[in-house]
């Protein structure tokens, strides 16, 4: 899909042209990726400037042991003010494509904070330029499990367990919940994979030639190429490393998703809902109109308030309605 000015909408107009011109330059190529990884340049830090941190929070750091023998840095947000106990647990997995990004950016953690007075955990799983699948995904897990573990310790009720993202982020929220259901160690109550990256294939309507601002056709190669290693272009691609590849989407739980209507990620978050109604899962998708990848940096466009809006109010919809008891 080949995307011009007029149809982008024209409070996103100039964020775009900012999006496009320093994204391009970064994740064009592996190469570029992989040299802004070793040496981030002045690039690399205008995208994370962009991109905005939460504020208004109780940060605190850790580390937990993963099953490789090695350790994660998580980070633990609650609200500023006495914690509630007996609050929803919420996992939050950041974006970037899967080969760049930190648990500190984040689009909305401070405002469900606000709503729901939950508790979030944002781990530092491993980038692609680091390993790639399966070690973001078994990251993502073990997080999940400490998270179900420690919940008492955290003012978590375990049966309010919820996963969400954005981008990347969103794709592990889909993979985690779906090995989640298949493995039967945790039962999530709900999840929120926003403007997911599922489909590794890339040749959907959306993606085919998509030249959008913020994330575009030639971007989106780069990041499978770089996430599936030598599995990338083969059959052999898991739904958990690709979800749009699931077959089987009973079980799953309650979902919320935006994208934009210009994001090459749209195709594959329309059709994952559909095949998510189709099995019986309650789910909700928002199509934003004139809108690219990662518009929601935009606050003040009308768009991305709307968008944003009708996360919030979901999410306060699926506190007051979706729980899901741990076995045993």
């Amino acid at each position: 899909m080949r995307v011009t000015n007029d149809m982008i909408d024209p409070q996103l107009r100039f964020t775009g042209r900012m999006l496009k011109l320093m994204t391009g330059r970064r994740f064009g190529t592996v190469e570029s990726v992989r040299r802004g990884a070793e040496s981030p340049g002045l690039v690399d830090k205008l995208i994370m400037r962009m991109v905005p941190k939460p504020k208004g929070l109780q940060v605190e750091e850790r580390w937990i042991p993963r099953p490789d023998g090695g350790d994660m840095r998580i980070l633990i947000k609650k609200p500023l003010q006495q914690p509630k106990t007996d609050v929803a647990g919420i996992l939050h997995f950041h974006g970037g494509g899967y080969h760049t990004g930190e648990p500190e950016l984040d689009l909305h953690c401070a405002k469900f904070i606000e709503l729901g007075d939950c508790v979030i955990v944002s781990p530092a799983y491993r980038l692609s330029v680091e390993e790639p699948y399966p070690a973001a995904l078994e990251d993502c897990y073990t997080a999940l499990l400490w998270l179900k573990e420690n919940a008492a310790s955290l003012g978590v009720r375990d049966d309010q367990i919820a996963v969400t993202g954005e981008s990347a982020g969103g794709g592990l929220t889909a993979a985690t919940t779906l090995y989640a259901r298949d493995k039967g160690d945790v039962n999530v109550a709900f999840q929120m994979p926003l403007c997911p990256m599922i489909d590794d294939l890339n040749n959907s309507h959306s993606a085919k030639n998509n030249d959008a601002p913020g994330w575009n056709a030639a971007a989106n190669e780069v990041g499978w190429k770089l996430y599936l290693g030598e599995l990338w272009g083969t059959d052999r691609v898991p739904a958990y490393a690709a979800p749009a590849r699931a077959t089987d989407y009973t079980g799953l739980p309650p979902t919320y998703t935006y994208v934009g209507a210009l994001d090459p990620f749209c195709s594959e978050t329309e059709q994952y809902v559909t095949n998510l109604r189709e099995s019986g899962v309650p789910a909700e998708l928002d199509v934003c109109e004139g809108a690219y990848h990662g518009f929601e940096i935009a606050k003040r466009a009308g768009v991305s308030k709307r968008a944003n809006d009708n996360l919030y109010n979901w999410f306060q919809h699926a506190l007051q309605h979706y729980t899901a008891p741990q076995d045993g």
